[in-house]
Parts: C-alpha cells; structure tokens; sequence
C-alpha cells in the first residue's frame, strides 16, 4: 500500500486536492476524502467545483445521498460508502483506517507538520507500506528523498 505525503507550503488543501482527484477519477478509481472539520468540507467541495465546467469534479457529502455512486465522497471518517479504494485524508491527521485502502493520500502543513514526521517514522517501519513525500517547488510537486 502506498501513502504519499503532501506537504502544503503554497496552497490551501481545496486548492491542491481537485488535481489529485481528477487523477485518481482518470485512472478509472473513487476517492474518498477525510476531514473532521465540516467547514474544511465545505472549502473542499467548493474547490472540486472551482474550475471551469469540462473539469467538474462529481462529488457528493456522507449522507446527503446517493453515497453509493459518488465518485468523490467526503466524509469525516473512513468509511467508504463510495466504493473508494483511494483516500484522502485532508485535515493533517493520520488515521490508521487508512491502510485498508490501496492508496492513500495524506496532506498536511505547518501546524501539522511534527504529527506528519510521526506518521511517517511510523508507516516506514511497517511492512507492506512505501511512504513517498512531496513538496511544492515553483509551483510544482517533487517528490523528496
């Protein structure tokens, strides 16, 4: 299983996630995205709309409907009513339901950053785990040593 780590220096995390998604929705998959703050949800969802109209992102709330068939489906836990084998955990926090998805996604910034460190001396140190790090440069992702 792999869980790659975002570290957000430049942009907000409803800026990055609607390209992370629409790769994983190209690639055939759902998401599910994870947030304990239901206004973090709200700035999320906002962003998967952000674009212009050929790059809608579907999404969907835990409980507003129809979970079942959302491509992306946010949440405040890990449970993927969706179908979703990809996860994205979007508030900084790790959660160790994570590792029953084939990927995961784990954003995190500044005031996050020492939990980030923990989880991720944590995940190298666990067999069947490939943690991959990556940081913004010139406006771009590259992944870190």
């Amino acid at each position: 299983m792999q869980v790659d780590f975002y570290q957000l220096s430049r942009d907000p995390v409803d800026r990055v996630l609607p390209a992370i998604a629409a790769r994983v929705l190209g690639l055939g998959e759902r998401l599910l995205v994870v947030a304990q703050d239901e206004a973090q949800l709200d700035r999320i969802s906002a962003g998967l709309w952000a674009g212009p109209p050929e790059s809608y992102l579907a999404h969907g709330r835990v409980g507003q409907g129809q979970d079942s068939v959302q491509p992306v489906l946010l949440a405040q836990d890990c449970v993927a009513a969706n179908g979703a084998r990809h996860i994205a955990l979007a508030d900084g926090h790790w959660r160790d339901e994570a590792l029953d998805f084939e990927r995961a996604f784990y954003f995190f910034d500044a005031v996050s950053i020492d939990a980030a460190r923990e989880s991720w001396r944590a995940l190298s140190r666990r067999d069947g785990v490939t943690p991959r790090f990556w940081r913004q440069e010139q406006g771009k992702w590259v992944q870190g040593p």
